[in-house]
């Protein structure tokens, strides 16, 4: 596949980052919004908690997943770091894809639930709404750990590609200086 050129590498980085930190802010305000109504004193005060929690997972959280994932997914596959390269993007990558599911199956159906109890006046405090925000933001904090630190180095296939481009580069290198060489004799 073709390589991105630089300045739009470089956009695709700026989207990719801007999208990825907003569904980490988001997830840290999923995780506020759910402990305000776990720990409220009064029912009137956990539906307010659990409405807002509604809204941000209908309109924001699956898109801001979905443009993190794919941003991720386009940015590996056409620039050098590749998706199977190095361990680091092939670990964001299963994150990611794990996260966006759960995402779908999990926390917006478990946050609508919450949102139809508070509506109906009987939000009930429970754990889980708590969990799973706290899961995502631990998870987000830790994919964004190894973007920046990139812990881990090439997988088998990406030391394969490596050890291959640096004999091509080599091997032209060796091509150029016996060319020249060659000319000066």
């Amino acid at each position: 596949m073709q390589q991105l050129s630089r300045p739009a590498r470089r956009a695709l980085l700026v989207l990719h980052v801007a999208v990825s930190v907003g569904w980490l802010g988001l997830t840290v305000g999923l995780l506020a919004l759910s402990i305000t109504g776990y720990t409220a004193d009064s029912p009137e005060m956990a539906g307010v908690a659990y409405q807002a929690m509604k809204i941000f997972g209908d309109w924001l959280v699956l898109p801001v997943a979905l443009a993190s994932l794919v941003s991720g997914l386009v940015l590996s596959l056409r620039t050098a770091w590749g998706l199977a390269r190095y361990r680091w993007v092939y670990a964001k990558f299963w994150l990611t894809l794990v996260t966006v599911l759960l995402s779908v199956f999990s926390l917006r159906p478990g946050i609508n639930r919450l949102a139809a109890e508070a509506a109906a006046g009987t939000p009930r405090p429970e754990v889980g709404p708590l969990v799973a925000p706290a899961v995502a933001t631990a998870t987000y904090l830790f994919i964004t750990a190894i973007s920046v630190l990139k812990p881990w180095g090439p997988t088998k296939r990406g030391s394969r590609l490596r050890e291959a481009q640096s004999a091509t580069a080599r091997a032209g290198r060796a091509r150029r200086n016996g060319i020249e060489g060659a000319g000066l004799g």
